[in-house]
């Protein structure tokens, strides 16, 4: 007489869990049991290298834990062929395995769960002036500041802007999207705070510099704010103004752009005094530009000259007579 394997395998079943100790509430799982249980993560579809805990009920030899390979497959024991995970949700994957596992007449009617025990193919990267740069796993609903929180905020040199760039899909370009640092956190408009799902790279690139040098009392280099730009004034008040003997023609030296970057910067010719005149309008720097403000030697020799006629008359009996003569 043939015995049907559909009616054997749930007495099997029954027969193993009367024989089988139960536990206790208060007794903790071993950690073969933790893993076949899975991790508490959220279900998202599944990507390469992350790690599935998958369970058969009543058959602990496909109760396991499995990597997802690079190429997006995985392989259980006593199955021909690999399955197919990528792209699947962990409910999808399920019915997968348990039709493969019924085509092939392993089992009969088995029932299968698959939860996520790690993701390793959500990776976010923040990068840039940020105080500390990483890259983890998005595992569930991730936001841009929640992103940027876990690299503990920008730093003082973080630029007006964060681009996030996300991944190529179905053979698409990627896409740079720019996030005004000011609409993000100083506004809190929540527009700006987009959900981040895995793939996406978060840099914060720095704030540009102006460099100011010559006669001026403070030379240095100073931040560019890209909002609200930079010019020749705005960079000379930074330097705290400018010497005596400052010349009132100065220059901005920048570098092209491409392959002109690489030769000699150019020079454009500024006229303080008609700017300080108010009879020329202001000049606009940018990132990287530098301003030279130039010695005026031709009125500095003549105070020189001046300074050394006054001395040479104050140290003679004639200089005294003049320099006193009523």
């Amino acid at each position: 007489m043939r015995v049907s394997t559909r009616s054997t395998i749930p007495l099997l079943a029954m027969t193993l869990g009367a024989l089988l100790p139960t536990m206790s509430p208060g007794q903790a799982p071993t950690p073969g049991a933790q893993a076949e249980m899975g991790a508490n993560l959220p279900a998202l579809p599944i990507g390469p290298n992350d790690l599935l805990a998958i369970s058969v009920y009543a058959t602990p030899e496909f109760t396991r834990t499995v990597r997802v390979s690079s190429e997006g497959l995985i392989r259980l024991p006593m199955l021909r062929e690999k399955i197919e995970a990528q792209g699947l949700m962990p409910a999808e994957l399920e019915t997968r395995i348990a039709a493969a596992l019924s085509e092939e007449e392993i089992l009969v009617e088995p029932v299968v769960t698959v939860a996520i025990a790690e993701y390793h193919s959500r990776p976010i990267s923040v990068a840039g002036a940020v105080k500390t740069p990483l890259t983890f796993q998005a595992a569930g609903r991730t936001t841009l500041l929640e992103a940027l929180t876990r690299a503990q905020g920008l730093t003082e040199e973080a630029g007006s802007e964060i681009l996030v760039t996300r991944p190529s899909r179905n053979g698409e370009p990627a896409l740079v999207s720019r996030i005004p640092v000011k609409g993000l956190i100083d506004a809190a408009d929540p527009q700006w705070n987009i959900p981040l799902e895995g793939g996406e790279e978060v840099r914060v690139p720095q704030a540009g510099r102006v460099f100011v040098v010559g006669n001026v009392k403070r030379p240095g280099a100073f931040r560019v704010d890209g909002s609200a730009g930079m010019t020749v004034l705005k960079a000379l008040a930074m330097a705290e103004g400018l010497m005596p003997f400052a010349s009132k023609e100065a220059y901005i030296y920048r570098r092209g752009e491409g392959a002109a970057a690489e030769g000699a910067p150019n020079e454009i010719n500024v006229d303080l005094r008609k700017i300080m005149d108010r009879k020329a309008p202001d000049v606009a720097v940018g990132s990287n530009d530098i301003l030279y403000v130039p010695d005026n030697r031709a009125a500095r020799a003549t105070i020189n000259v001046i300074e050394k006629t006054v001395g040479f008359a104050t140290a003679t009996a004639s200089g005294f007579l003049i320099l006193n003569h009523p």
